[in-house]
């Protein structure tokens, strides 16, 4: 059985986490080493069943303890070339990778990790580079795209075969607009390559899930610049418009930014 775990999603630290009986498969590394040993003690879980670390890009929020974590347990650390470069470059990672664990993805390209098939994918963000990830065990497909300037094509297939999805939820436009961040945070975050708002998931959810996707995961929620409740509400009002019910089609739900999630059985 595939297991998924939130141990933080947003601006303070993301990292996810997925296992079976025999493999574990970190998703970014956002967050203090520390606090990732208490979660992982409070759920009965051993760090040692950590086997591998994906990165989606190298901003601080993801990547703070990928050095310490991939020496402490001798676990390789799979992104691109460009965000290995970002992280040895970035002075918030104070323990930088040791070069056998180092090891170059290409998007498009699927390979094997353990348990796991993977293949990265484009995603739009103004880092040095940035992916998403699908990935399969035994006929399940789970999709993580986060930091999201915006909706492209690829992402749109991924959407479509997805059974699980994590995907970004990062503001309310109005609260952006009218909140306290300088004018150019808030072009910064609106462009292209900046985070997903609220009503644009919705509309990417309500336009490409199909009945595959039986549950959705918001993410990256801003602190100043949205709510829990508001996304839910504005997503599920954008599903209802199209015909989809939230909770009937698929379950949608919030992930806490600091608040570790349940342990979910994807089947």
């Amino acid at each position: 059985m595939l297991k998924f775990i939130s141990f933080g999603s947003g601006s303070s630290g993301n990292c996810y986490y997925l296992y079976t009986e025999t493999d574990g498969l970190l998703i970014d590394a956002g967050i203090g080493v520390r606090t990732l040993k208490k979660h992982f003690k409070n759920y009965g879980l051993q760090m040692t069943s950590i086997h591998h670390l994906l990165i989606t890009h190298d901003h601080a929020d993801h990547i703070k303890s990928v050095g310490s974590i991939s020496n402490d347990y001798s676990v390789s650390v799979y992104t691109t070339n460009s965000v290995h470069n970002g992280i040895e470059n970035n002075y918030c990672v104070r323990k930088k990778i040791n070069n056998g664990c180092v090891k170059v993805i290409e998007k498009d390209k699927t390979f094997q990790l353990g348990d796991f098939k993977i293949t990265p994918f484009e995603v739009p963000h103004d880092s040095s580079d940035n992916v998403g990830y699908k990935i399969e065990h035994d006929g399940i497909i789970f999709v993580l795209m986060t930091d999201i300037g915006h909706i492209t094509d690829d992402m749109h297939k991924y959407i479509g075969e997805a059974n699980y999805l994590v995907i970004e939820a990062n503001h309310d436009e109005e609260m952006l607009s009218n909140g306290p961040y300088p004018a150019h945070l808030k072009v910064r975050i609106l462009g292209p390559n900046g985070h997903l708002s609220n009503s644009e998931c919705g509309n990417a959810l309500a336009e490409y899930a199909t009945p595959e996707l039986k549950h959705v995961w918001l993410c990256h929620l801003s602190e100043e610049n949205n709510h829990p409740v508001l996304a839910q509400k504005t997503i599920e009002t954008t599903l209802r418009a199209h015909g989809i019910v939230a909770g009937v089609d698929f379950k949608l739900e919030v992930l806490k930014r600091k608040i570790p999630s349940e342990i979910y059985n994807l089947i």
